[in-house]
């Protein structure tokens, strides 16, 4: 059977998905289209921007609404409220208030240089997220007056993972959300060779095999902008502080069995810095990418890690 491939622009990125089922592939296109139409922030009539503006404490969801509420908690569980889903006032305050798919890319090295002292960020202690609580039962989800939510933390790891169950029915299957990937077994056996981008030169900076699971990439050069005080910010924002955070890093990716979670690791990586980062990535496996432009790998199922000069870590 042959192979069908469709890549098309959805969720700020492009999307691109690849199976033996035809079929399958066009559910899982126009599912993907949904998920964005329903759950962006940016479309003021989705289900999220309606949730986020209704005054009441519990407004009643559809089964997305809640599914994708759900993994956002569920990855401020995993990553101790380090990616956590109720910070879209303080996004908006850094200056985050609008799509940026499409902007103009800067050059890291200046941002680095006006950056100020670095330091990895730490959980609200107010935790609000855990005031958080969705009713499958009943329907709703519950949360504080005032509380908004931000999907973008989990959103494509999620979107990824809910493609591939459409995929994965019949036979090998590839979903790449943005960079966010979903891999089932090639018809061959052999597994993909998964290439990472370097944040910093562009180039790739590390190959390695994935046959089955998640890969997920976060880092602060995606999104950044300029502020009135003249400095810059990113989307990557300091739960303790509302702030964008400068944790040494300027990306990490991760290898987990679901896109989910390996979107969780990597940004808990970013924000946790090098030496919490490679706690979050020892559990699958990933890799660290260093200010200074070194990439360094943590490998699966060991507790020491190498630390490579990105120009020799092709």
């Amino acid at each position: 059977m042959s192979e069908t491939s469709v890549s098309f622009r959805c969720m700020g990125t492009t999307v691109s998905l690849s199976a033996d089922d035809p079929q399958g592939v066009e559910r899982a296109r126009r599912f993907l289209s949904e998920f964005d139409r329903r759950l962006s922030r940016f479309r003021a009539d989705s289900e999220l921007s309606l949730l986020n503006a209704d005054t009441r404490p519990s407004v009643p969801a559809s089964a997305l609404l809640r599914a994708a509420t759900s993994a956002a908690l569920w990855a401020a569980e995993l990553t101790g409220g380090l990616v956590d889903p109720t910070l879209l006032d303080a996004l908006e305050t850094a200056g985050y208030g609008r799509s940026m798919a499409g902007a103009a890319t800067r050059s890291l090295d200046t941002v680095l240089e006006s950056a100020p002292a670095r330091s990895p960020a730490a959980p609200d202690p107010r935790a609000v997220w855990r005031d958080v609580m969705v009713d499958d039962r009943a329907g709703v989800i519950r949360r504080p007056r005032g509380v908004r939510i931000d999907l973008g933390g989990i959103g494509k790891g999620l979107a990824a993972d809910a493609a591939a169950l459409l995929l994965g029915r019949k036979g090998p299957f590839a979903v790449d959300c943005g960079g966010d990937l979903r891999l089932g077994t090639p018809r061959s056996g052999r597994p993909y060779n998964v290439a990472i981008v370097h944040p910093l030169s562009g180039r790739m900076a590390r190959t390695f095999p994935l046959a089955n699971g998640g890969v997920a990439t976060s880092g602060i050069d995606r999104r950044v902008w300029p502020r009135a005080d003249g400095s810059y910010g990113h989307h990557i924002l300091d739960p303790s502080s509302g702030e964008p955070v400068w944790s040494g890093l300027v990306g990490a990716t991760a290898v987990a069995p679901s896109a989910l979670e390996a979107d969780a690791r990597a940004k808990a990586a970013v924000l946790a810095g090098a030496r919490g980062g490679r706690a979050f990535l020892r559990t699958h496996g990933g890799v660290l990418f260093h200010e200074d432009g070194k990439v360094e790998r943590v490998d699966l199922d060991r507790l020491d890690s190498r630390v490579l000069d990105s120009s020799q870590a092709a």
